[in-house]
This record gives structure tokens, C-alpha cells and sequence, in this order.
């Protein structure tokens, strides 16, 4: 029974080759497009995150902070952790991630939001797109990087896209949650006003689910960061290629500064972004 199993494998491996072949071959025109919009974004992105005076970003980050937080205590920490990243001379790297990480969670939240009001209004779907959404998450990582770099090749486009998939779920999912979450009372209060499904859902439902939605970005914003260094592994600069320098060269020092500035980067994104229910 066991050589009966073992001497007729499904052939799964030769059945995605053969699908990656079949898409390489006949969407080339499709990858081309992806390739040059998303190499765009990066490149319009770096412009004017490296093209500007650091300091003068800097000022913008924590204006931006006052304007989301309104609380000195928030933009004061956000003003150390990025003069502490000018200071350790990660600058440059820290932008380039920064670019992809934008780019990533701006894509997800574009396509996961929009999924996850759907998923939480058809119960149908939430179930059908479960499955789907748990394979995206438990998929090892570097799977990602095998097709990403046969339709793209080496660079930062291949690592963004790999990213976008490996951080969609969790927007996706948060929103649902938010969406379902929205109490019936808000709900039937709205009906008995003559709300229509439009205006239910702007006024009532994205409202209460505000705070999730947020608690997405930001969870994306944090799997971005994850993503970092494995994108490294293809080309994409950034925070990830003094790591993957150090763990070659066994550099403790190097390490230990890049993976720190990883961190700090991760607590300024989260304490900007962090949104309470009132």
C-alpha cells in the first residue's frame, strides 16, 4: 500500500512549473506593465523621500504625526527615533525601505479594504476566500520570491510584489472583522433614519470599524517590515542588505545596527499611525 502511494506522486511541482511557464510565455505584455508601474511608484517615491533635505523630511513626518496624533509626546518620539536614524547613517537604506513599505501597504489597503467590507457583507464569500487568505499567510515566504523573480528578475519590483501578497490578508481580514463587529443598535438606529446601504456603511459601519482598519495598516506596515530582508534576497534595497551583508560576513555590529533601526522604523510607523476608539 505505501509503494502504491509513493511510486504514483501528484505531480504538484510539475504542475506549477508548467503554470509559471504558460504565464511567462503568454503574459509577458502583462508583467512588462506591472514591472514599469510598480518600478515607477518606487522611483517617484525615492525622489521625493531621498530628494529632499533629510531634515526637511523629517519635519514632515512629525507634522504629519501632530496632524494624525495631536500629541507633542508622539511627535517628540518620532523626532528622536528619525535624528537616532540619521545619526547611526542608515538614512538612505532606511528610504528605500520606506518607499517599498509605502507603496506595499497602499496597494493592500486599496485591494484588502474594499475586499474585506464585501467579505463581511457575504458570509459566503468570507468563507470562500478564507482558505485562500490562510494559504497566503502560511505560505513560507521565500515561495513568493521563486515566481517573483521569474516574471520580474532581480530587483525592488520583484520584492514589493512579494510583499503585497504576503501582507494582503491582514487588511483583508481586520476589515472584515471592523465591518462585522459594528453593533446591531448603530445598525437598526441607522435603518429606522431611512439610512440607505451607502449611507449605512459611510456613516455607521466604516466609522466603528475605523480602529480595526487601522490596527490592518498597521499590521501591515509591521509584515512590511518582515519582508525587508527576504526581499534582500532578490535585489530590493534598503534596511535588508546590511543585514544580509552582516549574516554573510557573521558581522555582530552590523547586525545588530540594521536590525535595530528595523525596530525603531516599526515603532515610529505604529506610534503615527496608531488610532483609539473615542
Amino acid at each position: 500500500m505505501l509503494d502504491l502511494l509513493t511510486d504514483h506522486k501528484i505531480p504538484v511541482g510539475r504542475w506549477a512549473k508548467q503554470a509559471f511557464d504558460w504565464l511567462n510565455a503568454n503574459g509577458g505584455v502583462v508583467f512588462s506593465f506591472i514591472s514599469d508601474v510598480m518600478g515607477g511608484l518606487i522611483d517617484g517615491v525615492l525622489f521625493v523621500l531621498q530628494g529632499a533635505h533629510p531634515l526637511i523630511v523629517v519635519a514632515a513626518m512629525v507634522g504629519l504625526t501632530y496632524v494624525i496624533q495631536r500629541t507633542w509626546k508622539t511627535c517628540l518620539l518620532v523626532l528622536a527615533g528619525l535624528l537616532f536614524i540619521l545619526n547611526q547613517g542608515y538614512w538612505d537604506p532606511t528610504m528605500e525601505s520606506l518607499s517599498l513599505i509605502l507603496i506595499a501597504c497602499a496597494t493592500c489597503m486599496v485591494i484588502g479594504v474594499p475586499i474585506g467590507i464585501a467579505a463581511a457583507h457575504r458570509p459566503r464569500l468570507q468563507r470562500a476566500i478564507t482558505p485562500l487568505l490562510d494559504l497566503m499567510q502560511t505560505l513560507p515566504t521565500f515561495v513568493y520570491l521563486i515566481p517573483a523573480i521569474v516574471f520580474f528578475g532581480l530587483g525592488m519590483v520583484p520584492g514589493l510584489l512579494a510583499t503585497v501578497i504576503f501582507v494582503l490578508p491582514a487588511p483583508i481580514r481586520l476589515t472584515a472583522l471592523g465591518i462585522g463587529s459594528t453593533p446591531p443598535a448603530l445598525l437598526e438606529a441607522a435603518d429606522s433614519f431611512g439610512a440607505t446601504g451607502r449611507q449605512r456603511l459611510w456613516k455607521v459601519e466604516l466609522p466603528y470599524a475605523l480602529p480595526q482598519i487601522m490596527a490592518g495598516l498597521t499590521q501591515a506596515i509591521m509584515l512590511s517590515l518582515s519582508m525587508v530582508v527576504i526581499a534582500a534576497l532578490v535585489g530590493a534595497n534598503g534596511l535588508g542588505v546590511p543585514v544580509v551583508r552582516a549574516l554573510n560576513t557573521v558581522n555582530t555590529s552590523l547586525g545588530f545596527e540594521s536590525g535595530f533601526i528595523i525596530v525603531v522604523v516599526a515603532i515610529i510607523l505604529d506610534r503615527m499611525l496608531k488610532v483609539t476608539r473615542t
